[in-house]
């Protein structure tokens, strides 16, 4: 790190780089848990938790709860930082702060929770799973710490990375729980309460003019074809507590199929 960033306040160094580490982890869990659908945060358990969707799911959406607070930290050090008068950050320190931060999440995530711990693979279902971990750890981890030795030093005012980069990071949290607003989910996930007899489900599923399509090995999961607003009421008054077409509510919930759920899951 160059003799400008060394001289920056403490606040602001460790607040763009928190800003980077979440926003690795955003990005993570936002093409890999759910677009790619690879994998869950704790998908390496062993059973019955390894195949447990409900508890697979509420352990991704704390994930992305955790790497929100990182953000929201990251941010609230900028802001005191800018209010105690310290020197602006310039466009080259932003940049090479928050790749250190983006690159680091990934070595964390594959020296620790890959190996390590064993919580997940990049893909899980793969014969080979070494040569993605490492491919991804290159192209994402390994590539930014590179760019890192060989952005030019550049003094002036940041011109709005600032303002940017930050609105980045806050979105992509959101994102995070925004699912079939971007992907068009076809499918719609439902979470009934524990202790909910079959025959009870199926007769709320059928009251919302919904057609099943596959159950969770739990029996308290159904995804189905794709719910109206009229069907969402229904379901929510017949004991369902969440249903994956309100995304920011349902979160990383809206995104899953029955192929990346579980490996219990089956087909109707």
């Amino acid at each position: 790190m160059d003799t400008i960033t060394a001289k920056l306040d403490p606040r602001t160094r460790v607040g763009w780089l928190l800003l980077g580490f979440a926003l690795g982890g955003f990005f993570d869990g936002i093409v890999l848990h759910q677009i790619l659908q690879w994998h869950h945060l704790l998908s390496g358990l062993a059973d019955p938790a390894g195949s447990d969707l409900r508890f697979q799911i509420m352990a991704d959406g704390l994930f992305h709860l955790f790497m929100y607070v990182l953000a929201v930290a990251g941010t609230v050090l900028l802001v005191a930082a800018r209010a105690a008068g310290r020197r602006d950050v310039t466009t080259t320190e932003i940049l090479r702060l928050a790749f250190i931060g983006f690159g680091v999440w990934h070595l964390v995530d594959a020296i620790v929770f890959h190996w390590l711990l064993g919580l997940h693979r990049i893909k899980m279902n793969s014969h080979m799973p070494l040569p993605w971990d490492i491919g991804w750890l290159v192209i994402f981890g390994i590539v930014p710490l590179l760019l890192v030795l060989v952005l030019p030093n550049r003094g002036g005012p940041p011109a709005g990375a600032s303002a940017a980069l930050t609105s980045i990071v806050l979105l992509a949290g959101l994102a995070a729980g925004a699912g079939p607003l971007f992907n068009g989910a076809a499918t719609s996930v439902i979470v009934f309460r524990a202790g909910m007899q079959p025959a009870a489900m199926m007769q709320a599923v059928q009251a919302a003019d919904a057609d099943l399509k596959w159950v969770d090995a739990s029996g308290t999961i159904w995804g189905v074809d794709r719910v109206s607003w009229r069907g969402l009421m229904t379901l929510h008054a017949r004991g369902a507590l969440v249903v994956g077409t309100t995304p920011v509510i349902a979160g990383c919930l809206a995104w899953t199929d029955a192929a990346g759920a579980s490996s219990r899951s089956y087909q109707q």
